[in-house]
Formats: C-alpha cells, sequence, structure tokens
C-alpha cells in the first residue's frame, strides 16, 4: 500500500520536477538573453538618446544658423542695409513767446510797457538719414529748420555737431551737412514706383529712444495710399503724400519710409493723432519730390519761390458755371490778366476757367494757389482750362520776379 502510494507520488512529482527544471532553464536562459537584450537594448536606446542629445549640442550652432536663416527675410535685410544710415538729431531752437499782457497786442500800451516779446532756446529732437559718405544728411525743417545748435548722433553713439546747410518750409524738408567722411549712406529710391499694399519700413527716434541705446527703431507696415493731398500747415505744402499705416510718432518725423529693398521712397512728415500716439495714420514726403529740393538746397541754401504769373482768379460759382456751360461748379476763373506777363505770353484769356494743374483737380482758389506755393522758379504748370465749351492745356511758366 505504502509502495503504492509512493510510486503514485513519485509519478505525479517527476513532471513536475521535469517541468521545473526544464522550465528553470528556459527562464535562466531567458532571462540571461533577456538581461543582456534589455542591456544592450538599454544600452542601445540609452546610446541613441545620448546619441541625440549629443547631436543637438553639436548641432546647436547649425539648427540656430537654420532657424535664423529662416526668420531672415526681406524686412530684417532692409533694416540691416538701412540701420547704419540712420540718425537721431537733437536741437536748440530759438523761439519768441509773446508775455500776456492784460492790454493784449494793443501797440498804445505796448509803447508805455515795451515789446514783451521773450526769446526762449527750446530743446527738441527728430529723426534724419544720411544720404552721402561725406555727411550730407535729410530730415525735416521742422525738426532743424530754426535751429540754433544741431548734434547728430549716428548708430553706435558718436556724435557730430551738425551745419544747416539749408531748408524748405513749404516742402518741410532740410538738409545738414556734418564734418565726416566713409560714413554709411541711404540708397533713394523712386517714389513713383510706390504700390499700395506693398510693405514699407519706417525708423528713426521717435520719443528720444535712439538716444537711450544709439539705433534707430523700426516699425512695419503697409503703403495705405499714394498721392496724399493734406491740409497745410504752418506754411507748409503737403502735397503727393505716401500714407502708411507703420507706426510712426513723436520723434519719427525727418526719419526714413523704406520699400521692402531697403531703398528710401520717402522723408516721414506727418502724423494725425488725437494724443500724440500713432493711429496707424502716418504720411512721407516722395522721395522724388525730395531730391530735387535737396539739390536746390546743396547748390544754394533755399529754394527761390519768388516767382509770378500775372494771373488773378476767383472761384466759379453756380451763375458762373451756368453762364460759361459748365456741368458743374468747379474750377476758377481768370478775372485779369496782366500785360506782358508769363500768363499773357503762355495764352490766357480773361474768362478762361482753369480745372486742373498739374494733373490735380483746382476746386477753388486754395487748391490752385497750393499747387503753386509748392513751385518754385522755373517750374512749368500744366494747367486744363476750359474755353468756348472746349478744353485746352496751357503751359504756365513761373518766372522769377525781378523787381
Amino acid at each position: 500500500m505504502k509502495r503504492n502510494i509512493l510510486i503514485t507520488v513519485l509519478v505525479l512529482m517527476v513532471p513536475f520536477l521535469g517541468g521545473g527544471l526544464i522550465g528553470y532553464g528556459i527562464g535562466h536562459n531567458a532571462s540571461g538573453n533577456g538581461v543582456a537584450s534589455a542591456e544592450t537594448t538599454g544600452g542601445e536606446n540609452s546610446f541613441t538618446e545620448a546619441q541625440t542629445v549629443r547631436d543637438d549640442a553639436a548641432s546647436r550652432d547649425s539648427i540656430g544658423e537654420t532657424v535664423s536663416s529662416g526668420r531672415r527675410n526681406a524686412i530684417t535685410r532692409a533694416v540691416n542695409i538701412a540701420s547704419p544710415a540712420v540718425v537721431g538729431i537733437n536741437v536748440m531752437e530759438l523761439r519768441q513767446y509773446r508775455q500776456w499782457s492784460p492790454w493784449g497786442d494793443d501797440p498804445f500800451f505796448r509803447q508805455f510797457f515795451g515789446d514783451r516779446t521773450v526769446t526762449q532756446q527750446v530743446p527738441s529732437l527728430g529723426s534724419g538719414f544720411i544720404i552721402s559718405a561725406d555727411g550730407y544728411i535729410l530730415t525735416n525743417d521742422h525738426v532743424a529748420g530754426n535751429a540754433k545748435e544741431i548734434t547728430v548722433t549716428v548708430t553706435g553713439g558718436q556724435q557730430f555737431k551738425a551745419e544747416l546747410v539749408g531748408t524748405d518750409l513749404i516742402s518741410d524738408v532740410a538738409l545738414l551737412k556734418v564734418n565726416a567722411k566713409n560714413l554709411p549712406y541711404m540708397r533713394l529710391g523712386n517714389s513713383d514706383d510706390v504700390m499700395v499694399g506693398e510693405w514699407v519700413i519706417a525708423m528713426g527716434n521717435p520719443f528720444g529712444l535712439f538716444d537711450i541705446n544709439d539705433k534707430p527703431t523700426v516699425t512695419v507696415g503697409v503703403v495705405s495710399n499714394t498721392g496724399m493731398k493734406l491740409q497745410s500747415q504752418d506754411g507748409r505744402v503737403y502735397r503727393g503724400m505716401i500714407q502708411t499705416d507703420a507706426a510712426i510718432n513723436a520723434g519719427n518725423s525727418g526719419g526714413p519710409l523704406l520699400n521692402a529693398l531697403g531703398e528710401v521712397i520717402g522723408v516721414n512728415a506727418v502724423i494725425y493723432t488725437p494724443n500724440q500716439g500713432n493711429i496707424g495714420l502716418g504720411f512721407a514726403i516722395p522721395i522724388n519730390r525730395v531730391k530735387s529740393i535737396v539739390a536746390e538746397l546743396r547748390k544754394h541754401g533755399k529754394i527761390e519761390r519768388s516767382f509770378w504769373t500775372g494771373l488773378e482768379i476767383q472761384a466759379v460759382d453756380r451763375r458762373i458755371a451756368r453762364y460759361f456751360g459748365l456741368d458743374k461748379v468747379e474750377g476758377v476763373i481768370v478775372s485779369e490778366v496782366q500785360k506782358k506777363s508769363p500768363a499773357e505770353r503762355s495764352g490766357f484769356r480773361v474768362g478762361d476757367i482753369i480745372l486742373a494743374a498739374n494733373g490735380e483737380r483746382v476746386d477753388d482758389e486754395s487748391s490752385l494757389l497750393a499747387a503753386v506755393e509748392d513751385a518754385k522758379a522755373g517750374d512749368v504748370l500744366s494747367l486744363k482750362v476750359f474755353r468756348e465749351h472746349k478744353t485746352i492745356e496751357l503751359k504756365l511758366p513761373l518766372e522769377k520776379r525781378t523787381q
């Protein structure tokens, strides 16, 4: 009985023992192989991971270069080209203030109390840009035209005392000169080729920030419009202006407006703002208009605007329009043509109605006067004239006044 039980136990145990031994062998081998595999795999995984990290560290410069290369575009290239030629301008300006008097400006009381006008030195600032290697600098008349002392700061912080070569209030352009050589300078573009919607860059010294870090501030926008005619301000005539939404703030005046090639297409001059901040309405003087002004300022120091036409005009009202057969009230009518005047030699007659000047519509006397004020001696106005129910074109030379 006992023997049978023992045999039964042995029979039952043998498979378990055999299976256990076989399983142990397999498990041991598998475990050994698994560790090796895991170590190998882990090692490979760790190596691969480490290799990736090492690759990142080793290639960081090249990746940075790739990212940098990807970030470089026409705008950044244009800024890089133009920045060295942008300058900050600080001026000391003489301004006259009339002290308050309970008698106002009455000349009777002035003889007893004297002229109560006080002259003060007032600091102000603006922007400009170098246009030649020998130190000629462009800015606005309202920035430096009345300056007693002008200091120009170039990118990097070097400062120069500047001379006012010439200025023109009408066009709001001033030309400065510093005593330096081999300066970086701007390329002047073609403002007649400007397209509405193209990218533009405004650079300069808004709120005097140039003085803080010795380099210009950059803002970017598009050309919002061209050929804008603005209302005259303090005797300055702003016609054919380039409108942009690139942020132009106080202190940007006189700085360049660039196209994406880094060429100057305008001189920043006017902002419309209720609070001295940018609201997306900035205007620049077209550079093609500025080029001829600069040539005159460099040669003569001023623009000769003492000319005459020999025309006298008055506004066209409804009665005049009806009498001469105009479809609507527009233009100005010639009321007198002086003898031996440029107007007489050009063929003008009393009763001629001027509808346009140099392609710009004439609505009233002020619009024609604005066109004439913007001109200089020697220019020729192309005038569209309505005469005897026909439209003709007459050329009117602006001759220098000799007396």
